[in-house]
């Protein structure tokens, strides 16, 4: 179904962190942005659609007013809003946001970090765009927060805390298939595998909390009303959003799993875990019975690679891309 194209270079290799990988595509300029964190170092490549030609440059993690070294990232991911594009970079001293193409920095917020070591490590990690106007980050503390982007410069506010998980978060995700008729808009995911399930508003609600079983729920996704949420287990869930019904349980890898992704037009679902495989599933939603159905369609196996982020690169699911762990390559698939 899927072959192998040519890989796209990166200056520096992934470190070994859930969604290690983050796209954006550009149709205009038939450009495709990539970005993968190594330590205290964002790698974007911007690629052009036949991946023959593609550009270069390192972000460094940057703290206003902060002399020491710099911090290690966490994560960065691109939020798409209806008005404007932003990449979001996490770390264990804040937050920060850029433009797409990471040219300004329009937005800093500062972690609350204890000026004594303790045991548990301070960092933000979970980031999505929700509705029209948010952006949501998760925090080791539990916390979520919820700023409101406005349509064009950089007056960004905090205007909310979400606090319903007792576990670091772990990943975000928005509904992604763009219906109106979903009634949730954002799911959360924590360190002990609990799933809340949120909808957005001028203040946001909480749904539904569908309990985990003290195994981390690395990676999460919202698709027209299902949660679909991988686990440190190699299993896949996928659960009813609103009323937390159980749908179906994958036994999808051997090892943990490390990121997810949904192409939203055609309800394809990728997923990839430590054990070197990526795996392609087809997901058929059915209203009337209120049933999901799994099937499996293709896997790539990328030998002796521990891989830590898989993207699909369109909505249709045509292409993705995989990072692994100390790999300084982003490899490239196309459908056959």
């Amino acid at each position: 179904m899927y072959h192998k194209e040519k890989s796209i270079q990166m200056k520096s290799s992934a470190s070994a962190l859930y969604n290690n990988l983050s796209v954006l595509r550009i149709a205009p300029r038939r450009l495709t942005y990539f970005t993968v964190v190594h330590a205290n170092v964002v790698n974007m490549v911007s690629a052009a659609w036949d991946i023959f030609s593609d550009s270069h440059r390192q972000l460094q993690s940057k703290e206003p007013n902060v002399a020491t070294s710099p911090s290690l990232i966490m994560q960065a991911a691109f939020c798409v809003l209806p008005s404007r594009n932003l990449l979001v970079v996490t770390s264990q001293r804040g937050i920060q946001m850029y433009e797409s193409d990471a040219s300004i920095m329009v937005y800093w917020h500062a972690l609350d970090v204890p000026e004594t070591p303790t045991a548990q490590a301070v960092f933000a990690r979970g980031i999505a765009a929700v509705w029209e106007t948010y952006i949501c980050v998760g925090l080791s503390s539990c916390g979520i927060l919820v700023f409101d982007v406005p349509s064009k410069g950089s007056n960004i506010t905090l205007s909310e805390v979400l606090e319903e998980h007792k576990e670091p978060i772990t990943d975000l995700a928005p509904e992604c298939s763009g219906s109106k008729e979903c009634i949730a808009d954002l799911v959360s995911a924590d360190d002990g595998g609990t799933l809340c399930v949120w909808k957005s508003g001028e203040e946001f609600q909480l749904l539904n909390k569908i309990g985990g079983f003290d195994m981390s729920c690395s990676s999460v996704k919202l698709w027209k009303g299902t949660v679909v949420a991988g686990y440190g287990t190699g299993q896949i869930r996928l659960y009813e959003a609103v009323t937390g019904i159980l749908h179906a349980e994958i036994n999808a890898h051997a090892r943990w799993i490390y990121s997810l992704d949904i192409a939203p037009f055609s309800g394809l679902l990728l997923s990839a875990a430590e054990d070197s495989f990526v795996r392609v599933w087809l997901l058929t939603v059915t209203p009337e019975s209120n049933s999901v159905e799994v099937t499996h369609l293709h896997n790539e196996c990328v030998t002796d690679t521990q891989i830590c982020g898989a993207k699909f690169c369109d909505g249709d699911g045509y292409a993705f891309a995989v990072t692994g762990y100390d790999l300084n390559e982003i490899i490239h698939y196309t459908q056959t």
